[in-house]
């Protein structure tokens, strides 16, 4: 029996795909193409010879730090971004640079590649910096006079006007259709933040084509699951598409992965399902009219967003093929519909969830569970004092932490620790999963890293030692809008990702910091809608040059939610690791067809750990695979810094190598002069990495 199940899931991977089966020979497009499955027809590289790739070239970006960008390879150019937001264009074959385009904009954030668009000799390159979509001339990287104001079209274009000055970019790729880009946007995290509208902008000129309400005005479907003025962004934001679209060009469908609401963690201003937060989104590319939607979390207290582009692909059910979309999932589920009508290909249950303790909270009463496919990572409530890691040496103190937290599923916020797991960061991340898009098979590499969910009082959080004592504007300020995740005592947390202010002084200027204030940089978001009394107040106070004069303690009208999250917390051990037990990191195929998992390991190592070689942790991870026809799955992502190929067939590891820097991104795949690269950025910097600034490209001599 175990043989012939071997035989027909090889069968499937492998069999024949005569339904409209396509060619998928090149990477002109984020993650491979509209269907964002990561996939390759291309067969030079096997899994007989991954072993003998060597670095073919490589490119030395003039910016360090944290890259996670997808490149695109058209007319022999691939194209990119740096971490200081220069778009560039080298030669596919050889790495030389053909042009660099630096704006004066801004000089970090962070991106996830390029859109591009042709038509005859007009051939386009589209990336934001800062507040701007700008359009490059894809030959000689100029800016394009004729779209928008020479060249770029401001992001708050078609919002509000209560919205001009309020954060706004976008880190991943547009989407191209016809002549419409449609933007993904990166809005703030908290109550008054910009609204996160899906808009469509012509690549020609630039204009807004259309607009699809978020967060539903009166008279528009779902209006009624909000307060009667959530739609004017005053005490509720967000519903944003930061992680990017999928796009059906034979029907002219995109579908769209919606974040949570703002603020994340507390939902008295914005009681009600929410929609259309939390949604995967169906809609008409060429007007934005709505054809379905699917909320996979109703009411989010957790930030559940969608954390990547679905995936759209085949599969079989009862002897049928059927056009699917399936969508991963921060807390490791994947739910799969029917791409034409939404329904849901496997039952979706709702399971009654837990009601929330803080006042003014009401937590919706059930919650989405899909009943197949299989979740591809541990939930919180799944552990025990057994799952403590062995490597720890502080066990009992761990075991008693993870008792006294609240394990149980969709445990809400409270003022007392939550466990959450998958995290913050999920399971799933901005890198998608890879896809035979064919048959039905889904590979998606996930963190199994646990964090603390905790909530204050807003007051107490005002307050010295949670005493009602006066403190500075410039205390005040931090305490309101940074202490959130550099914590109150400026210290950040280094294993969470958050920077240390306390020797901010003694490494910047304070030009540099107001800069950072105001537009963001890698995970923080920016602060342009704060006036610069304020900002000079914050500078002031993390210069420690202020006077030490005190203020009674006023919060704004975004600020006055009854309680706040006090911060990103992992539950680490006493050397630093993850304090539950391996798998830190794995990798999943999974079979749509029938929802099983067809095969699971871990992915990564943890250097100093023994017996690594021949039986991993695993290991945080961020950014995808590729996946070929003939056989492999090549991904990088580790915190290790490594690229490694496995079987996909079997999940069997080929070959690994050390890169010049970790990739947290998902790597290119295309065909050159008779050759076959593979090309990913190492830029390092996340998950405390030493910084890189090297593209690599991969080839068989």
């Amino acid at each position: 029996m175990k043989l012939l199940f071997t035989l027909v899931t090889i069968y499937l991977l492998t069999g024949c795909a005569s339904y409209e089966e396509k060619k998928y020979d090149s990477w002109t497009e984020y993650l491979g193409g509209p269907d964002r499955n990561h996939y390759s027809t291309l067969a030079e590289i096997d899994t007989n010879n991954v072993h003998q790739l060597k670095i073919a070239w490589t490119f030395e970006s003039p910016d360090s730090g944290q890259m996670q960008m997808n490149p695109v390879m058209v007319n022999g150019a691939v194209y990119g971004v740096t971490a200081g937001l220069k778009a560039f264009a080298l030669d596919a074959a050889t790495g030389k640079e053909l042009w660099l385009y630096t704006d004066s904009a801004s000089s970090s954030g962070t991106s996830r590649g390029v859109s591009y668009w042709e038509d005859g000799t007009d051939k386009r390159i589209f990336y934001a910096v800062g507040t701007n979509l700008v359009a490059l001339n894809a030959t000689d990287g100029t800016l394009i006079s004729t779209f928008g104001d020479n060249g770029k079209v401001n992001l708050h274009t078609g919002l509000p006007e209560a919205a001009k000055d309020k954060y706004i970019t976008s880190t991943t790729p547009g989407t191209i259709y016809n002549d419409l880009i449609i933007m993904p946007v990166r809005v703030g995290e908290d109550a008054g933040a910009a609204p996160g509208d899906i808009r469509a902008f012509n690549v020609r000129t630039g204009k807004l084509a259309w607009t699809f309400h978020t967060i539903p005005y009166p008279g528009e479907p779902g209006y009624e699951t909000w307060p009667k003025e959530a739609y004017k962004n005053t005490n509720v934001g967000a519903v944003n598409n930061w992680a990017g679209m999928a796009l059906d060009k034979k029907t002219g469908t995109i579908f769209i992965p919606l974040g949570s609401a703002a603020p994340d963690f507390y939902g008295g201003n914005r009681i009600g399902a929410n929609l259309f937060a939390n949604c995967l989104l169906a809609l008409n590319a060429a007007d934005g009219t709505y054809k379905w939607h699917y909320q996979t979390m109703h009411h989010d207290l957790w930030d559940r967003d969608l954390p990547a582009p679905p995936n759209l692909i085949t599969i079989t059910k009862n002897g049928k093929k059927i056009d699917a979309v399936a969508q991963i999932t921060k807390q490791g589920t994947v739910f799969v519909f029917n791409r034409e009508t939404g329904e849901p290909l496997f039952p979706i249950n709702e399971i009654a969830a837990i009601p929330s303790k803080l006042t003014g909270e009401q937590a919706w009463p059930t919650q989405p569970v899909p009943s197949l496919p299989k979740p591809f990572a541990r939930e919180a409530n799944q552990l025990s004092e057994n799952d403590i890691s062995p490597y720890a040496n502080n066990k009992e103190e761990l075991k008693k932490i993870l008792m006294n937290s609240d394990k149980r599923l969709f445990a809400p916020p409270d003022t007392t620790s939550v466990l959450l797991l998958p995290g913050y960061d999920g399971g799933a991340e901005y890198g998608g999963a890879g896809a035979d898009p064919d048959n039905g098979i889904l590979y998606v590499n996930a963190n199994e890293m646990a964090w603390f969910l905790r909530m204050e009082k807003r007051e107490e959080i005002l307050s010295v030692n949670n005493a009602k004592t006066q403190i500075s504007a410039g205390e005040q300020n931090y305490r309101i809008y940074c202490a959130v995740c550099h914590g109150i005592d400026k210290k950040g947390n280094a294993a969470s990702g958050t920077s240390d202010l306390t020797t901010l002084a003694q490494i910047h200027t304070q030009q540099y910091a107001k800069d950072i204030i105001t537009k963001g940089k890698a995970k923080m978001p920016g602060f342009p809608n704060l006036t610069n009394e304020v900002k000079q107040q914050l500078i002031d106070y993390l210069f420690d040059i202020e006077k030490k004069e005190v203020v009674t303690a006023n919060l704004s009208t975004a600020q006055q939610d009854l309680y706040q999250f006090t911060g990103y917390t992992k539950f680490l051990d006493d050397n630093g690791l993850p304090a539950i037990s391996p798998p830190w990191g794995t990798l999943t195929a999974i079979n749509l067809n029938t929802g099983d998992h067809i095969w699971q390991t871990t992915l990564g190592i943890t250097p100093g750990l023994p017996n690594q070689d021949t039986n991993p942790t695993g290991c945080e991870n961020y950014g995808g695979p590729i996946i070929t026809k003939n056989g492999l799955l090549l991904i990088a992502g580790t915190k290790d810094g490594m690229f490694r190929a496995f079987n996909r067939f079997t999940g069997k590891l080929l070959w690994q190598t050390k890169l010049p820097a970790a990739s947290f991104a998902t790597p290119a795949m295309y065909h050159i002069k008779g050759k076959q690269f593979i090309v990913l950025a190492c830029g390092g910097e996340k998950l405390g990495t030493p910084k890189g600034n090297t593209i690599v490209a991969f080839a068989i001599d």
